[in-house]
């Protein structure tokens, strides 16, 4: 009888173990079935969308070749130029009295750049670095949510000596810092733990969302980045409207579209140090009269938080949030790891 019942226990045992393999083959040829995954980047202007892509090249393509870190060595240069003579309008604008040795350096500065816009030279540089250490364009400059000019134009202020050696050439951390708005469809792809990831970032201004339609097929995940210090800013396209509400708009529009409904969604709530940094000069009650609680980090990061998420129906598909900074290469390595591990964990269990 012992004999019997240990034979049987036995045969139970080879069986359980060949389930497991035959599970386990299956899953195997499936996962060698699908060894790509597409991930459309999408968001409105100047969410951080780029600086995602490039967190992705640094971390899974080796960094930026020669060729892309002369470009942004140019285009640096060209900014801080542009970014200047923003500061000198708003601080018109503003009514921020400069000083008189102050005025003629303006206009002189603002005559060379006129003249000669691909201009960069020593009396350019020194003009630059005489206004940028005027108190009054430091006022200006904490001002700028009342105008147009990209939160890490300080950062580069700060480094003109640097910035205007002959030999200089871009950190990556200048790099990630420099803002170049996405015009048309910028792809990368990357490997990682033997699997393809197609990252597909396509502009968030208002001209260039049309083309996003056009990438909707064969997508395993929309990642929609939003940057959470724009709630007191207004569109650069339109000066009457609200970016975070622009945001909201776009943001129902997109995961409600047929092509969406069944994808995972991924949500990027995105520049969360200049979001800490704003929130102590601007209530968000300004902006968004509705909201109720406490003007701190935590209360108001949740708030937008459920606003986006109240616009989702959940039950019918998978999503998840992040807070997150762009420009914190550990951060995104972890939450990018984060999500390729979910997706992997969902798409196996799929088979089992």
């Amino acid at each position: 009888m012992g004999n019997k019942n240990n034979k049987k226990k036995k045969k139970r045992q080879q069986e359980k173990k060949k389930n497991k393999n035959i599970n386990k083959q299956l899953v195997d040829e499936k996962k060698n079935e699908k060894n790509e995954f597409k991930m459309l980047l999408l968001g409105t202007g100047d969410s951080g969308k780029s600086t995602f892509v490039k967190q992705m090249q640094i971390l899974y393509k080796g960094g930026f070749n020669t060729k892309i870190v002369d470009l942004y060595r140019n285009i640096i240069r060209i900014n801080l130029k542009q970014h200047m003579k923003i500061l000198l309008k708003a601080s018109a604008d503003l009514k921020i009295q400069l000083p008189k040795e102050s005025v003629i350096i303006q206009n002189k500065f603002l005559d060379l750049i006129k003249n000669s816009p691909v201009m960069w030279n020593d009396k350019i540089i020194e003009m630059i670095k005489q206004l940028w250490e005027q108190p009054q364009i430091k006022e200006c400059y904490k001002s700028r949510h009342h105008f147009q000019l990209p939160d890490s134009s300080a950062y580069f202020f700060d480094k003109i000596d640097e910035i205007a050696k002959e030999d200089y050439q871009p950190t990556r951390d200048d790099i990630l810092n420099c803002r170049i708005p996405t015009t048309g469809v910028k792809e990368l792809s990357f490997n990682v733990k033997n699997y393809i990831w197609n990252l597909v970032d396509v502009g968030g201004q208002r001209s260039e969302r049309r083309k996003w339609i056009h990438h909707f097929e064969d997508v395993d995940i929309l990642i929609f980045v939003i940057a959470l210090d724009s709630y007191s800013q207004k569109l650069f396209e339109e000066h009457s409207v609200n970016r975070m509400t622009e945001c909201l708009s776009v943001f129902e529009q997109t995961v409600n579209n047929e092509f969406f409904k069944k994808k995972r969604l991924v949500i990027l709530l995105n520049k969360i140090d200049l979001f800490k940094e704003k929130l102590k000069k601007v209530k968000i009650k300004e902006a968004f009269p509705d909201y109720e609680g406490e003007n701190d980090f935590e209360h108001t990061s949740e708030y937008f938080k459920n606003k986006f998420l109240d616009i989702v129906n959940q039950k019918k598909r998978s999503v998840s949030t992040h807070l997150t900074c762009g420009t914190d290469t550990a951060m995104i390595e972890k939450i990018f790891d984060d999500i390729r591990v979910s997706i992997m964990e969902k798409f196996i269990s799929s088979y089992i």
